[in-house]
């Protein structure tokens, strides 16, 4: 009986444990399209997640990618799928091609550039137009 329970208890917990390693072609499953903000007065990129990205909303992922030292002064840091010299923000690839943290650690400071590996739960933003569309809470390096 104990060893039942056991087992049974194990492979329930194997999924609260585990995190999910993605890519960016992982996070390339979603399309976009223009829609007018009356109140802002500005077109957004409204984001429709594909089915792939939206089994992972509220998990635990790793991600590896080129940290972009937004505000190193106030924490803030956004992960690209490539370097700072063709980010998004550049004029190559797209909204999906980079993803906010929010770590854990606010005094840990990054360069511009490093590749970091991190881990945090992923959540994504429908319709806030000043936030990304990937947003990696409680992001923590991961070694």
């Amino acid at each position: 009986m104990h060893k039942t329970i056991i087992i049974i208890f194990t492979f329930l917990t194997i999924d609260v444990f585990s995190q999910v390693e993605i890519t960016w072609q992982t996070l390339s499953n979603v399309e976009f399209e223009d829609q007018y903000i009356e109140s802002e007065d500005v077109y957004y990129y409204y984001p429709f997640f594909g089915s792939e990205v939206r089994d992972l909303a509220g998990k635990e992922v790793i991600i590896t990618g080129y940290v972009l030292a937004i505000d190193p002064l106030k924490g803030y840091y956004v992960l690209s799928k490539g370097p700072f010299s063709s980010c998004f923000f550049c004029g190559v690839g797209g909204p999906e091609s980079i993803m906010e943290l929010n770590p854990v650690d606010t005094d840990t400071k990054f360069k511009m550039d490093e590749i970091v590996t991190f881990k945090g739960i992923l959540n994504l933003n429908y319709d806030d137009i000043y936030r990304s569309n990937y947003i990696l809470d409680k992001a923590e390096v991961y070694q």
